[in-house]
C-alpha cells in the first residue's frame, strides 16, 4: 500500500542511481552533494556536478519538505488546506558540447492536509524533456521512443496527450510560443481514481499504479538519455556552434525564470534559492534580435522548435 514514506524512498534512490549513470558517462567530475534544511520545515539533498568532461553544470537534487498552507501559497497556487508535504527530484543537464543536448527531468508528489492531519488531496506530476542545440532526429526519436514505452503498459493513449502537454508547456510564449527543446512528455496534478489527463478521462489510475507509473517514468530516463551523451560527447565543434549553444541557453533561461511553475513554487514557498535556480546554465548570450542563417542547421533546429513534431 502506497505511502508517502515510500515514495521518499523512491525518490533518494532514484537520485543515487542517475548520479551513477552519469559520473560514469562523464568520466571526470562528481557530483558534490550540499544537504540543506528548510526553516519551516523539511530539507533536501542537492548534488552538483560542474567543470567535467561531459556536463559544465548540472544538478540532480531531491527535496523532501512541508508546512502551513500560507495565504501566498492559496493567491498564487491556487490550493486550500491546513498544512501540505511535497518531496520529489528535479534535474537539469547542461553538456560542455554542443552536439549534447541538454535534459531536463522532475517527478513530485504533494499531499494536503486539513486541520486534523487528514490527507484531504493529493497528486503526481512528472516528466521529462530534451534541449538540443542542433537536431539528430536520430536521438530525438529513441529519447521519446524510450518514453512512450515506459507509459505505453499502463494505457497506450497517454503518451500522445503527455506529449503534446509537453510541447505546450515549455513554450516561451511570449515569444510566439517558441519550444525551448523538442519535448518529451509532461503531466501535472494527476489524482488518484481521477484521469491522468483531462483528455483521457477513461484513464484513471489507482494510487499504487500512479506510483509504478511515476517509477517507470523516472526509471527509464537513464535509458532515454545517457546513449545520447555516448554517441555525441566527443564530437568536435566549432566555437561559431558553442556561440549558439549560448544563444539558446538564454531561451532555457528566458523559460525558467518566467513561466516555469517549479521556480514559482520554490520560491513562493521559501524554498532554497541556491537550489531551485541551480536549473539555469554557466553561461548565456541575450543578442538583440539574433537569427540564423537560413537553410542552416540552427535554423533546423529553430524550426523544430516553433513547429512540434511527431517523435514517436
Amino acid at each position: 500500500m502506497f505511502h508517502k514514506d515510500i515514495w521518499i524512498d523512491f525518490i533518494h534512490d532514484l537520485q543515487n542511481r542517475i548520479c551513477a549513470a552519469l559520473e560514469a558517462s562523464d568520466g571526470k567530475a562528481k557530483f558534490v552533494e550540499d544537504l540543506w534544511e528548510r526553516p519551516e520545515g523539511g530539507g533536501g539533498k542537492t548534488r552538483v556536478i560542474s567543470n567535467g568532461a561531459v556536463f559544465e553544470k548540472g544538478g540532480v537534487n531531491t527535496s523532501v519538505v512541508y508546512g502551513t498552507v500560507t495565504d501566498t501559497m492559496r493567491r498564487q497556487l491556487n490550493i486550500d488546506g491546513h498544512t501540505w508535504f511535497a518531496c520529489g527530484l528535479s534535474m537539469v543537464l547542461h553538456p560542455v558540447n554542443p552536439m549534447v543536448p541538454t535534459t531536463h527531468a522532475n517527478w513530485r508528489y504533494f499531499e494536503l492536509y486539513d486541520a486534523d492531519g487528514n490527507v484531504c488531496d493529493r497528486w503526481f506530476g512528472g516528466g521529462a524533456d530534451l534541449t538540443p542545440y542542433y537536431l539528430d532526429e536520430a536521438d530525438a526519436r529513441h529519447f521519446h521512443n524510450t518514453l512512450k514505452l515506459a507509459q505505453d503498459s499502463f494505457h497506450t493513449d497517454i503518451y500522445p496527450v503527455l506529449k503534446k502537454e509537453c510541447d505546450a508547456y515549455f513554450n516561451n510564449a511570449h515569444r510566439g510560443f517558441e519550444m525551448r527543446g523538442i519535448g518529451g512528455v509532461f503531466y501535472d496534478h494527476v489524482k488518484p481514481g481521477g484521469p491522468v489527463h483531462k483528455e483521457l478521462p477513461h484513464v484513471q489510475l489507482s494510487l499504487d499504479e500512479l506510483f509504478a507509473f511515476q517509477q517507470a517514468n523516472g526509471n527509464c530516463f537513464t535509458e532515454a538519455y545517457i546513449p545520447i551523451i555516448e554517441k555525441n560527447k566527443n564530437m568536435a565543434y566549432t566555437p561559431e556552434q558553442k556561440y549558439w549553444q549560448e544563444i539558446r541557453r538564454g531561451r532555457y533561461v528566458e523559460f525558467n525564470l518566467i513561466h516555469d511553475r517549479g521556480t514559482i513554487f520554490g520560491l513562493k514557498t521559501n524554498g532554497r534559492t541556491e537550489s531551485i535556480l541551480m536549473s539555469l546554465p554557466p553561461t548565456v548570450r541575450f543578442d538583440y534580435n539574433y537569427q540564423p542563417e537560413a537553410g542552416s542547421p540552427e535554423a533546423a533546429l529553430l524550426d523544430a522548435c516553433m513547429h512540434p513534431k511527431e517523435w514517436a
